[in-house]
Parts: C-alpha cells; sequence; structure tokens
C-alpha cells in the first residue's frame, strides 16, 4: 500500500519542524515498511533521471556501534533510534543509465528511438564530467531524495532528524563501500520521538527572496 503525503503531512513539518535528538528505543521498523518509504522518497526528481541515491539502512546494534565514533555530536539519534539511514550519492550512478531507460521504454513511457537518443548523449556526458561537477550533481539529487524521505516518514507516523556531521572521508568504507565511488551525502535518523525536540526559527520568506 503506497501512502499519499497530504498538505496536512507538509503542515507538521514546515510549519513545527522540529529536531529530534532522542527516539523511542521500543519502536521498530519492518523492512517492509522501510523499503515502502524508500520506495516513495525515490519519486524525487534526480538530473536526467539518473537516481544517484544509495541508502544503507543501519538498524542493528552492531552496525550502530560501528557508526557511532563517525557521527560527532549525534550520537543520542544512533543510540535511540529504530535506524540511521546513510544516504550515499553514487559517482558512477550512470552504469544503472540503460536500465532505467529500459524500463521506461517497457512501462511505455518512453519510445525506444528516444531512449537510444538520449542514453547516447547522457552517458558520454556524465563518464566526461569532473569529480567535482559529478559530485555536485549526486550531491543536489541525493538532497532531494533526503528531504522526500522526511516527508514520507512524517506521512508514515515517524519522526525524524537530517544529520550532516560525520566523518566522510571513513563513511563509505565502514560499510564496505568504494569510497572513491560512494559520496556519504546525509544521515537521517528515524523512529518515534521521546521528546518534544527543539524548536527551530526560519527567517521570514520576505528577507530570503527577491522579486524580479
Amino acid at each position: 500500500m503506497t501512502t499519499k503525503l497530504t498538505n496536512n503531512d507538509f503542515s507538521d513539518i514546515t510549519l513545527g519542524r522540529r529536531s529530534i535528538r532522542i527516539y523511542d528505543k521500543n519502536v521498530k521498523i519492518s523492512h517492509e515498511e522501510m523499503l515502502e518509504m524508500i520506495q516513495e522518497a525515490t519519486t524525487a526528481p534526480s538530473s536526467v533521471n539518473m537516481q544517484p541515491w544509495r541508502f544503507v539502512v543501519i538498524e542493528s546494534s552492531e552496525e550502530k556501534d560501528k557508526l557511532k565514533p563517525l557521527i560527532r555530536f549525534n550520537t543520542r539519534q544512533n543510540d535511540t533510534s529504530s535506524a540511521m539511514i546513510v544516504i550515499f550519492g553514487d559517482m558512477e550512478c550512470y552504469r544503472l543509465g540503460e536500465e532505467i531507460y529500459n524500463q521506461a521504454v517497457e512501462e511505455g513511457k518512453m519510445p525506444p528511438e528516444v531512449r537510444d537518443q538520449q542514453l547516447a548523449a547522457i552517458i558520454p556526458h556524465y563518464k566526461n564530467l569532473s569529480k567535482s561537477a559529478m559530485n555536485d550533481v549526486v550531491k543536489i539529487d541525493s538532497s532531494l531524495a533526503a528531504m522526500q524521505l522526511m516527508l514520507v516518514a512524517r506521512s508514515h507516523g515517524y519522526d525524524t532528524n537530517a544529520i550532516g556531521g560525520f566523518e566522510a572521508d571513513q563513511l563509505a568504507e565502514a560499510f564496505d563501500l568504494e569510497k572513491e565511488r560512494y559520496i556519504p551525502v546525509m544521515i537521517v535518523s528515524i523512529g518515534k520521538a521521546m521528546e518534544e525536540g527543539y524548536d527551530s526559527v526560519c527567517l521570514d520568506a520576505e528577507k530570503v527572496t527577491t522579486f524580479k
């Protein structure tokens, strides 16, 4: 079953945004529901639909112990959350480009000739991007999926906290991923909040917006 986001779900996050540090340790999220939430999150947009996001769900005490020294000031989330979802950007996401576009053809969303034309342009372009440019692409796209995951989690009745403080140079290898290929983007803790969390303030829209 797919859960649809409602206006109230967005209001809960945007108007009552709180930073959750402590979760109910007794609440566990099944693999089935976790995959459902991730599936919903991956409907986020990405550049030429290359979908560079990769998710590592850290839920066992052994793996959380491995993560703990790598997350600096966010150990309470690690200790109490149902899971810590580490989101990586795949610097070689184009390797799945043919599979993605073939699926689009099979589902009647794209003619074969369009697939062939686009892949012929996209794959060489991505392969020739500088490391810095590719890093920007996968981080921007994966951040969109991360934000969508937080919204989806709220619609499922869970709370989250976005974490950007971690040892970026050690995270991939710690969880058996190629360091040069998989770039850590964000960690999202998820579970049922045991506290109201900390209120945050947002600048007024007029202060951060310019109309031309």
